[in-house]
């Protein structure tokens, strides 16, 4: 399948979504930046504060966006 793949972020403090930078050739590079940023947000929001990735935590989420447009929650 052509087309990039790309990161979405989700502030769920905000209720919003924002863009991550960066285009992925094939899920597997976009599944490894999803992973490396979610490790980011465990050093700026770290699960002991804010719940982390959970139901109730309020730590920012991030989707993978297939070249369909498919959302994945990483």
């Amino acid at each position: 399948m052509g087309g990039k793949w790309r990161l979405e972020g989700w502030d769920t403090f905000e209720g919003a979504s924002y863009s991550l930078a960066g285009e992925y050739a094939t899920r597997a590079l976009a599944v490894a930046a999803a992973r490396k940023r979610l490790g980011g947000l465990e050093r700026t929001q770290p699960s002991t504060s804010s719940g982390g990735q959970g139901l109730g935590g309020i730590q920012d989420r991030v989707f993978i966006i297939h070249p369909d447009g498919q959302r994945e929650r990483a």
